[in-house]
């Protein structure tokens, strides 16, 4: 008799902890295939280390195939699923079509930035949802400082050294707090002019800082944010967000060349093409983790909508730590729908939560106990240690080293704004000139060209010098750019039709991609050209 096939899409939190239970409890008597875009598992709750210098970014990502034992690798993002053929459809890093057959699929793609309908975020903000943006806001925030302390008027190194970071969760919060420190350190090296200093924003339409923990964490945090120096304004969030700044809810505008987004999440669109029942967007599941009929699917992480047996008629929030204990539940009911085991339902206790804020600062309640200050700290740092699936003692001896040692302060041009638009299916890919696939540069860009910000559009207004444009992450033109095509990220509720790359694309395999993801850019779009930018 044939083993089963078991296919695991995604490595995140959830996708990753699912195959690494399954690898042990299978014991080589399944084919366990875990298909997912990059070759390791994203530490996401230390990348903010990643942007403000303290980590390296290898020390936050995990080899799959180093960790996973009986566990194939297949490198690719799927861009749909045939139930009833019960086969997953995805492309390769070379733009190659493919199919996996499965016995039983867990469905773990994850969470992308969430977008809202602000004009002028689409075009000019960032997320933070992978490496290829935690290694990008790193270099900008270091050439905007070293640019600002070269700036003839006070103006122009005000608004390069003004960050403004929207979304007073854990990340924006975190991102805010290590971000001010890096500056601070950062202006002691290239020092501004007479009594400036650069400025972190940190803005939310929520009454307080953290606004789904504890309030006396809460509490906490805002506190250490404010004696650092953050400028926290609850209450408050971006109108229009324009090349030149951001116009705020309360009317005032804030010179600004940083627009951070951390707003939230949403789910991976590949959900939306099952053609399943959605909640929010996240797939309906039964508290076993299973699609309801269809007992071989199961789904978990930020895709599924995970019943909260806790509380009654609600769902479990998308957060890392439910995330990998789905992934847990997922492997072991996965297990038993295969004749090994007993399955069991998704059912969580909280054990607290840590938010780090840099330095010997952080706000931690582990079993409930609020802590504070270095108490705090030696906490979360210890959490984090015993949560990595690996590169513990990198990662310690990192913080080590920052701690006796200042930080490196160098751009390394790695990561281009154009490679990572706020609106995108695939965070954690850089797009890259000439590239196939979804979401890359067009083939025919030339490479050193100087345009930082234009991702394979129509030429735009070109300026002496070449300067790059900001922001400008869809492939076609901005609108009201020459060209005259309406942008592919302009934020709202409808999309323009016939729009170039939105279309569905086919896979050699013959299936429909999702819009999007599996596209090569036309061949006649001109490479990009230098726009009006003074960075």
């Amino acid at each position: 008799m044939s083993r089963p096939r078991i296919v695991i899409v995604g490595a995140g939190f959830a996708g990753y902890r699912t195959a690494r239970a399954l690898s042990r409890m299978s014991r080589g008597k399944a084919d366990i295939t875990l298909l997912n875009p990059t070759d390791y598992f994203l530490y996401l709750p230390l990348l903010p280390q990643v942007a403000a210098g303290i980590l390296e970014p290898r020390r936050v990502t995990v080899s799959l195939s180093g960790t996973l034992p009986h566990v194939r690798l297949v490198l690719g993002e799927a861009h749909g699923v045939d139930m009833d053929a019960r086969t997953v459809h995805y492309t390769d890093p070379e733009g190659n079509g493919g199919s996996l057959a499965y016995d039983r699929l867990v469905l773990a793609v994850g969470s992308v930035n969430k977008l809202l309908p602000i004009p002028g975020v689409a075009e000019h903000a960032h997320g933070f949802r992978g490496l290829p943006e935690a290694l990008y806001l790193r270099d900008h925030v270091t050439r905007q400082v070293e640019l600002a302390a070269a700036a003839e008027d006070r103006d122009t190194c005000a608004a390069r050294c003004t960050f403004v970071v929207v979304g007073a969760g854990y990340t924006g919060t975190e991102v805010a707090a290590h971000g001010k420190m890096y500056t601070d350190a950062q202006v002691r090296k290239h020092p501004l002019r007479q009594g400036m200093s650069p400025r972190w924003m940190l803005l939310d339409i929520a009454p307080r800082v953290l606004p789904e923990m504890d309030e006396r964490l809460s509490a906490t945090a805002d506190r250490v944010l404010r004696e650092r120096g953050v400028d926290v304004r609850m209450g408050t969030s971006v109108k229009e967000a324009t090349h030149d700044g951001v116009l705020l809810t309360d009317g005032e505008f804030v010179s600004s060349r940083t627009l951070v987004w951390c707003v939230g999440v949403r789910p991976d669109p590949l959900v939306e093409s099952t053609g399943q029942p959605l909640e929010r967007g996240r797939l309906v599941v039964d508290p076993y983790l299973q699609v309801p009929g269809r007992p071989e699917v199961f789904a978990c992480g930020d895709a599924a909508a995970v019943p909260d047996l806790n509380n009654p008629g609600k769902f479990t929030p998308m957060t890392a730590q439910h995330a990998w204990r789905h992934g847990k539940v997922a492997a072991v009911n996965v297990a038993a729908s295969l004749g090994v085991g007993e399955r069991r339902p998704y059912r969580h206790r909280d054990l607290g939560f840590v938010v780090d804020l840099g330095g010997a600062q952080a706000a931690a309640n582990p079993l409930g106990i609020p802590l504070s200050g270095p108490a705090a700290g030696a906490v979360t740092r210890g959490y984090h240690l015993a949560a990595m699936p690996g590169n513990r003692v990198r990662v310690a001896a990192d913080w080590l080293l920052d701690a006796v040692l200042p930080r490196q302060s160098v751009q390394l041009g790695l990561v281009r704004s154009w490679s990572v638009p706020l609106e995108s299916s695939s965070p954690e890919l850089a797009r890259v000139p000439g590239g196939p696939g979804r979401g890359q540069a067009p083939a025919d860009q030339p490479t050193g060209t100087g345009t930082e910000n234009q991702p394979g559009g129509g030429p735009a207004q070109s300026r002496p010098g070449g300067e790059p444009a900001r922001n400008q992450p869809g492939g076609e033109p901005a609108r009201n750019q020459p060209g005259g095509e309406p942008a592919r990220n302009q934020p709202g509720p409808e999309r323009a039709k016939k729009q170039p790359g939105r279309e569905r694309a086919k896979s050699r395999s013959g299936a429909p991609a999702r819009s999007g993801r599996a596209k090569r850019r036309h061949p006649h779009h001109p490479a990009p050209g230098p726009v009006e930018r003074d960075d």
